[in-house]
């Protein structure tokens, strides 16, 4: 990433209340950076703390929430000003398609409605300007006859175009950055790929910034730049798509890695991660992996490890040789 980011999550912290009057912490000192123009990749099985890091970002954190740490876009602090930071730039400049479009939009209201609202209180325009900009954005997903799909309503339309109005919604005010939760889970592999395509055809048609977060390393080959990957609430391993991706250096992330599915099972069979994720509020002591990795050692269940550098750009908490990891 060349020049100062676009967006940074500094040292964030989330603690969440508990049923019986506690609380958990969810997400422990993440730091991430996106830059202008760039696809960052979130990876982690469910319960890591993406998505909460991402709502974080967009002020949209569940009642009860505690943070601490800093998330700056273009310079302005969104976590500060009781909120205020957040809600100026999100849904104009910030924007994120949620990951099952059927909840995501009305199923009572038109997708014309849906897709005008905040454009007309976002952008201070008519409604037949509003209506204009819905109707291109629409076009531009490849929505066919984008005009007749105003006035029809979600239900009437299959998974895969759903997923491509709610990244028309996301993107018709102009933001910068779109925040991409799991847009790809719901979706055969076929609808999946053209998904991917309209990510990044217009990544490079809007010079857009994107947060794609999922648990898909195969999604994440697709296309992102540099990825990160969380487990148990921190960063554990991030470096360049190709760093990560082909020599991947955490225990975790090569675990992600070998549980993906080959074009030739019998000679590549699929090595399930074994054990589960611990759940909120509940990590281990030391490196929160340790219960699950074969490479532990006394040093993992005692101390928590630090990101450190590996190569350029690339760095992974794990005190474990990596090279030793990798080669195993």
């Amino acid at each position: 990433m060349a020049g100062a980011p676009l967006l940074s999550i500094e040292n964030l912290s989330i603690s969440l209340p508990t049923a019986d009057g506690g609380r958990a912490l969810a997400v422990r000192g993440v730091d991430i950076a996106i830059g202008e123009g760039e696809i960052v990749g979130l990876a982690g099985e469910s319960g890591s703390g993406k998505t909460l890091s991402a709502l974080a970002a967009l002020g949209l954190l569940p009642s009860g929430a505690t943070t601490g740490g800093r998330v700056v876009f273009d310079g302005r602090e969104l976590m500060g000003e009781g909120g205020r930071g957040a809600a100026a730039v999100r849904g104009r400049d910030l924007a994120m398609v949620f990951q099952d479009p059927m909840t995501a939009l009305h199923p009572m209201l038109s997708v014309g409605r849906q897709m005008t609202e905040h454009l007309v209180q976002h952008r201070r325009i008519g409604r037949a300007e509003a209506d204009r900009i819905a109707i291109a954005m629409l076009d531009r997903v490849r929505i066919p006859n984008p005009k007749e799909a105003m006035a029809r309503f979600p239900h009437q339309f299959s998974g895969g175009m759903r997923q491509r109005i709610a990244i028309a919604s996301a993107l018709a005010a102009g933001p910068r950055l779109l925040i991409a939760d799991e847009p790809t889970t719901a979706l055969d592999v076929t609808v999946q790929a053209g998904i991917l395509r309209l990510i990044e055809n217009l990544r490079r048609e809007l010079k857009l910034s994107v947060l794609l977060i999922t648990h898909d390393l195969g999604v994440m080959s697709a296309l992102a730049d540099r990825v990160y990957v969380m487990y148990a609430g921190r960063v554990v391993e991030h470096g360049s798509r190709a760093a990560v991706l082909s020599r991947p250096r955490h225990p975790y992330a090569r675990g992600l890695l070998d549980a993906l599915p080959h074009g030739s099972p019998a000679d590549h069979p699929l090595q399930a991660l074994p054990g589960s994720p611990p759940s909120i509020g509940r990590f281990p002591a030391g490196c929160a992996f340790h219960p699950r990795c074969r490479f532990a050692e006394d040093i993992c269940r005692a101390d928590i490890p630090e990101l450190l550098a590996v190569g350029e750009g690339h760095a992974i908490a794990c005190p474990v040789d990596p090279l030793a990891v990798v080669t195993a």
